[in-house]
């Protein structure tokens, strides 16, 4: 992308780029005016002063020279030059005292100017003298010697350039600050609305109330309505399910009830066996539909826990089990917490193992800890899941037995559903690969820290 190393020097939270949009034109009003008023307004008044001191200087050094006797410049200067508040001194002093180049402080930048207009309208001048700052001295060479020209530095530049700026900097850092502290403000709500909606998506409701300007108001009031419509709907689904749960489970247990009294003979035991058989697989689908639908419901409140520890227990109570399983790495064990429901992990967790020694006939569980999240890794060495089927194979009931082993029996689809849905309640995901170790599924947890 053309521009794409812009994007990555940008401030990527809303502080920043509001900052950022309030700082710019500041800082770019600065310089233009600096650059253009500063420097070319100041130096366009030193330069009309210093040319209008230069006539004065002019003259005296002229009638100077004219003089027929030093006896008689003497006379002109007492005549001529003190009127005009200048300070001349002929001869000049001893010359290891005179200066033989043009001196001024390195900051004195209207010194620049100074020095080129007197320079250009002096013919016998030797050097200039700003580094007082407060006076000017000039070194002119005449016939009766080297004179030394004195008077105020204020006559040939502007008084004080340097206010102008300072003045500027103060009233643009003063109203950079009411800005801010205005735009923290409205800011603030926006905030607090992200927090909300960001707590929402992983199960927690947090006290909020709209606030702010009209627009974001708006959208507060949006979200507390939606957020209020899906607590709702959460209810009413837990309200129906409980009543599905009974009614449904009712006449499955006449009919095992009933198919267990009948009598049994070589024509009718295999009939009987098999439905049974259907029977159990009923059960157990209404079983693993009402836990998926209830998962959100009986997850538990969130808690501090050690990622480490709570995977190391998982994979110890598959392994009593007698599941094919085992932890290849568990990283920083005991030196992070996270906040999550460790039930709801732990059911994600279960479903991934379950799935994994299924349909292959070995798991690996690994944890990678990073400065932003948390990965629980599952792997097997079954036949995995083609990249085109991996986002069907999320969606609740999938079942995608043509490419997955069933010599273990099959699932009802919800292994993965739920997992996935457990990692969204806590704002992560659940992401589906091929194990490059193992060659099978690769199936990963990522929480965020």
């Amino acid at each position: 992308m053309k521009f794409g190393w812009l994007k990555q020097i940008m401030p990527r939270g809303l502080y920043g780029r509001a900052a950022l949009i309030l700082i710019l034109p500041v800082v770019t009003i600065q310089l233009v005016v600096s650059v253009v008023f500063i420097q070319r307004h100041f130096e366009r008044v030193t330069r009309q002063m210093t040319a209008s001191m230069l006539r004065e200087i002019a003259l005296v050094v002229d009638r100077v020279e004219a003089a027929p006797s030093l006896a008689a410049a003497q006379a002109v200067i007492d005549d001529l030059a003190e009127p005009l508040g200048l300070q001349v001194e002929l001869p000049a002093g001893a010359p290891e005292d005179q200066i033989t180049r043009d001196q001024r402080p390195f900051t004195d930048l209207t010194g620049i100017v100074v020095i080129d207009t007197i320079r250009a309208g002096v013919a016998d001048l030797r050097a200039i003298d700003l580094s007082e700052g407060s006076r000017v001295k000039l070194l002119v060479d005449t016939p009766w010697g080297v004179a030394r020209i004195t008077f105020q530095r204020a006559w040939v530049s502007a008084s004080n350039p340097h206010q102008l700026l300072v003045l500027m900097v103060m009233v643009s850092l003063l109203m950079t600050l009411i800005a801010f502290i205005f735009l923290r403000n409205q800011l603030r709500p926006i905030q607090r609305l992200a927090r909300a909606a960001d707590a929402f998506g992983k199960g927690q409701v947090v006290s909020y109330h709209p606030s702010g300007a009209t627009e974001v108001r708006t959208a507060g009031a949006a979200f507390v309505d939606m957020r209020a419509r899906i607590i709702r709907q959460i209810e009413q689904r837990t309200l129906m399910l409980s009543g599905i749960s009974h009614d449904l489970r009712t006449p499955l247990t006449r009919l095992r009830l009933g198919l267990s009294m009948l009598p049994e003979d070589d024509d009718s035991r295999d009939e009987i066996a098999a439905m049974e058989r259907d029977v159990a697989e009923m059960g157990k689908l209404v079983d693993a539909f009402l836990d998926f639908a209830r998962e959100g419901a009986t997850a538990g409140e969130p808690e501090r826990i050690d990622p480490c520890q709570l995977v190391a227990r998982v994979v110890e109570d598959a392994e009593r089990a007698g599941q094919q399983v085992a932890l290849t790495a568990c990283p920083g064990a005991g030196q992070i917490e996270i906040t999550a429901r460790p039930d709801a992990i732990r059911r994600a967790l279960e479903n991934l193992i379950g799935n994994a020694v299924r349909y292959g006939t070995r798991a690996e569980v690994s944890v990678v800890l990073s400065p932003k999240s948390v990965r629980i890794l599952v792997e097997d060495d079954g036949p995995g899941i083609p990249p085109e089927r991996r986002e069907e194979a999320l969606r609740p009931f999938a079942r995608l037995d043509p490419s997955r082993n069933q010599d273990r029996g099959p699932g009802v689809g919800l292994g993965l559903s739920i997992a996935a849905d457990v990692m969204r309640r806590h704002g992560g995901s659940l992401r589906l690969g091929e194990s490059a170790r193992l060659g099978g599924l690769s199936a990963e947890l990522v929480l965020p820290r």
